[in-house]
């Protein structure tokens, strides 16, 4: 089974973070999404992320009506702070039968030559990027790498900052979260 792996600290996880886990299903060879959260990292400071288990939640009440989308809570027993290389490790070790490949946004891309040991991780796992609507095109040399694929999928600018600061300024944010993830901020008094 193919299974990518989409990181995140989803505060909060909004429809867009679905579109596109739905998206690479259909649109790869991806056998399963599973929408990883991670954990706040406890030597920078806090600002408004929310508690791990909160975030989980609100990814699982955002996937659950998608058989192949699952959130994953793999990096919160993972030493701190953590790098993708080390969970892709564990997680291999973990489930030696799946084959695993990480889904990142194209900003994310122009980064990752800086990533730890980011070369070790394109020897063993693909890297599916989207695109991203980004203020500069910066070149790097990772962009023909035979391990990285550009998916041409929708491009949804919704942001959990703007989604965040919308609740504090009391304006509505209900039609860019699935209806249990709003029920739950709203009724968790979450970034007021």
């Amino acid at each position: 089974m193919k299974v990518g792996l989409y990181f995140g600290t989803f505060n909060p996880v909004h429809v867009g973070h679905v579109i596109l886990a739905n998206h690479m299903l259909h649109y790869t060879d991806m056998d399963e999404v599973w929408m990883v959260v991670t954990p706040h990292n406890p030597h920078k400071k806090k600002s408004t992320l929310l508690e791990n288990h909160h975030r989980l939640e609100m990814v699982y009440k955002a996937t659950e009506n998608y058989d192949h989308i699952h959130p994953s809570d793999i990096e919160f027993k993972l030493k701190q702070p953590n790098y993708t290389v080390d969970t892709l490790v564990h997680i291999s070790e973990k489930f030696p039968t799946h084959e695993f490949a990480i889904i990142m946004g194209e900003d994310n891309l122009k980064s990752f030559h800086k990533w730890k040991n980011y070369e070790v991780i394109l020897e063993d796992y693909e890297v599916f990027v989207y695109p991203r609507i980004t203020k500069k095109k910066q070149e790097n040399n990772l962009e023909n790498h035979p391990k990285i694929h550009f998916v041409e999928a929708p491009i949804v600018e919704i942001s959990s900052t703007f989604i965040r600061d919308a609740i504090k300024n009391k304006k509505s944010v209900q039609h860019l979260l699935t209806p249990k993830v709003w029920e739950y901020i709203d009724l968790m008094n979450f970034y007021k």
